[in-house]
């Protein structure tokens, strides 16, 4: 199925003022850039041309080969060969979650090759009986230990014994391993040992990928630590392999690939480190919403992104919030990435009534294949297994919001994707048959109202729970499902403002075109401090030199400008005793006590001044300052928005049908202003505006909502 692209201007949706006037706020490299973000349902396109114009394009994703739409979609569009490509992968992420990564043998100290199996003594389920742990990426007989061992300290206490390593060679060759993981004790502090094994190994066989834990997080923890490598080298193989291929099929294009901590790295570091971008769409979305919001003035923001498969939130208090505790599959991920948190809520997730008669929409989605019923995919495949239950319906979350009116049948995509409303009324009356309701309409509020309390509840987790007040921020909502949803979400919540981007059904992808080359590195040096002072300070700053020596050849090896590149230091600190840090930035020579203390005193409501501090790994991130897409600042018209209203419809709000306003966001104008019931329509994503709420258009075309 063909899905028309848009030519669309983020400043205020008219075609008639695409131009932009600087053409310096473009990325470093001479062309503009062409952003890519692959989805569970879509992958979306964001192109700024030579003449300032936007194009925007959806396409159904083609998760056999994720590859083929984005070609498929760089055919639609037209783009030049010059035009490089930011892309946003769920290569690795699927591998890791559907468990068919490449097969990975492990190669730790002797004695500590089942680290990976053993874990930690964390209990997720609290009431199972018997609980069942999944099995490790590693099975046992690819687990192996060699004679070594480095101490504490940093001293080698036992070297390296060569002659374990030829039946290590013998029976990966002989059960075909693609990729070793080598993981050995405190290599973070000697990784003599961790180098020469590879190098041993290479030099005997061809196309073994290595992930050495000294190179990809050289930090102490060994579970992490160990966790963390063979994630790497799980999904490295696979992601090397997708990247080829797709560098061969979008040729002479340069490609770079989206991390999971909101920059970008070169194809060819992200097939080697792939384990950087297991989370690199939602990690778009976060920096896109950050970018538009702030050129719109609001820097406390709420990140809404409600996609076809599941929804994302993330808390923004005036920074990108990052975190090294990350988890994916079950398995601790300590990379930096974006702090995301992720629920099974999306357009195409699938309601249905579980064996105690519990209405549920989620997690399991219909993807875009078969998709929610109203797409009517020829040959559409089977849905995915549901739990126990009756036979599902085959309803989903969009559907619903199609019933319901909330969506309309021909505008969806632009018109260039008609839904069908009679299946989806279909699907719906068997799920109301299954709960006992009079209608499709009734089943399908139920639909809203369980996903709207699933992406609630995520929402208070990274703001309510973590001490912060939601009615201080500002909710951005986008994803092709977020302005469906996003007004009464802040209405439960309390917050105050919403916004919805010029383009937000692709803005994961335009974020992608606002990320900056980043580079992150790390380095366990477990210092107790009891005293600052400029000792202290001259040995961190030894500490960090290393690190910096290492950023700045890294990057002018990628052809960034070492002079246009901006340091970030920062420290885990605790106190003497804790098994658990707090990030802290440093500015080099400054004191970093009193900054512990009162983030300790933010975080846990107390602080122990007298009590000793541990600075247990620094941490050095590399920022190339490049320039970002320009957003027009239109002058403001008149607030009537009569011109943009293109007709009225029923639509349900608070359990019955009201009459809604139609508009075509096309023809709305910085400075529009109306009231809902309303329904916004464009190309890439459909608003909903209740009763009791306001719509403003900016000066960016921005549409800001606030309630009565």
């Amino acid at each position: 199925m063909k899905n028309a692209d848009k030519e669309q201007p983020v400043s205020n949706m008219n075609t008639d003022t695409t131009q932009h006037e600087s053409r310096d706020t473009q990325h470093a490299a001479s062309t503009p850039p062409l952003g890519v973000d692959t989805g569970g349902t879509f992958t979306d396109f964001v192109w700024l041309d030579e003449t300032g114009r936007w194009h925007i394009h959806k396409q159904l994703s083609t998760p056999q080969d994720p590859s083929a739409a984005i070609l498929a979609g760089l055919a639609r569009l037209g783009v030049p060969g010059s035009v490089p490509l930011v892309h946003g992968s769920t290569v690795a992420t699927n591998a890791l979650l559907e468990r068919r990564g490449a097969r990975t043998a492990l190669i730790a100290t002797a004695g500590f090759s089942d680290v990976l199996a053993i874990g930690r003594q964390n209990r997720p389920d609290l009431y199972a009986l018997v609980p069942q742990k999944p099995p490790p990426l590693v099975p046992g007989r690819w687990r192996f230990g060699v004679a070594e061992r480095v101490t504490a300290q940093g001293e080698i206490l036992q070297p390296l014994d060569p002659a374990g390593l030829p039946p290590i060679l013998a029976q990966l060759l002989n059960d075909q391993i693609e990729s070793v993981a080598i993981c050995l004790l405190f290599a973070f502090h000697r990784p003599e040992h961790e180098q020469a094994i590879r190098d041993w190994l290479a030099a005997r066989t061809s196309g073994l990928h290595f992930s050495l834990s000294s190179e990809i997080l050289p930090e102490y923890r060994e579970y992490e630590r160990t966790a963390t490598t063979v994630i790497n080298a799980y999904v490295a193989p696979l992601m090397a392999r997708y990247l080829q291929r797709l560098a061969d099929g979008v040729a002479p294009r340069p490609v770079r690939v989206m991390q999971s901590n909101g920059g970008i790295i070169s194809a060819s570091l992200a097939g080697a480190q792939a384990a950087r971008t297991v989370l690199s769409g939602p990690a778009g979305g976060v920096v896109g919403a950050r970018f538009v919001a702030g050129q719109a003035g609001h820097d406390q923001i709420i990140t809404f992104d409600m996609g076809g498969t599941s929804t994302d939130v993330a808390l923004c208090p005036g920074r990108l919030p990052t975190t090294t505790q990350g988890e994916i599959g079950d398995l601790p991920l300590r990379l930096p990435i974006i702090d995301i948190h992720t629920v099974g809520a999306g357009g195409g997730s699938l309601a249905y009534v579980d064996a105690g008669g519990a209405l549920h929409a989620g997690p399991q989605s219909a993807g875009a294949n078969p998709g929610p019923a109203c797409y009517n995919l020829p040959n559409a495949a089977p849905l995915p297994p549901l739990p126990a239950g009756p036979p599902p319906s085959g309803s989903t979350t969009t559907d619903a919001n199609l019933v319901l009116g909330r969506l309309d049948a021909g505008h969806f995509l632009g018109g260039a994707m008609p839904l069908n409303l009679p299946r989806a009324r279909a699907a719906l009356a068997q799920l109301a048959s299954d709960m006992d309701l009079a209608t499709p309409e009734l089943a399908a509020w139920g639909v809203i109202q369980v996903a709207n309390a699933t992406m609630e509840r995520a929402i208070r987790r990274i703001s309510v729970e973590r001490g912060y007040d939601p009615r201080q921020f500002t909710l951005v909502a986008f994803g092709g499902a977020g302005p469906l949803h996003a007004c009464e979400l802040a209405e439960r919540l309390q917050i105050p403002r919403v916004l919805v981007p010029a383009v937000p059904g692709v803005l994961s992808a335009l974020g992608m075109l606002a990320a900056a080359p980043t580079k992150d590195y790390s380095q366990t040096v477990m210092w107790r401090v009891t005293a600052w002072d400029t000792s202290t300070s001259a040995r961190l700053a030894q500490a960090f030199a290393p690190l910096l020596a290492r950023a700045q050849t890294e990057m002018a090896q990628e052809g960034i400008d070492p002079a246009g590149v901006v340091y970030q230091h920062t420290c885990d600190m605790r106190y003497a005793g804790q098994s658990h840090e707090l990030t802290i930035p440093h500015t080099p020579g400054a004191e970093l006590p009193a900054a512990f203390h009162a983030a300790h005193q933010r975080r846990y409501g107390y602080q122990r001044p007298a009590a000793a501090i541990e600075i247990v790994t620094i941490r050095l991130t590399a920022v190339a300052q490049t320039p970002r897409p320009g957003l027009t600042r239109a002058p403001l018209a008149t607030p009537d928005a009569a011109a943009a209203v293109t007709g009225h419809k029923a639509a349900w709000f608070g359990q019955q049908p009201l009459s809604a306003a139609l508009y075509n966001r096309e023809l709305l104008r910085p400075g529009n202003q109306f009231s809902g019931p309303a329904i916004i329509f464009q190309y890439d994503t459909t608003t909903v505006l209740p009763p009791g709420w306001q719509a403003n258009v900016d000066q960016f075309g921005n549409l800001l909502l606030r309630h009565h």
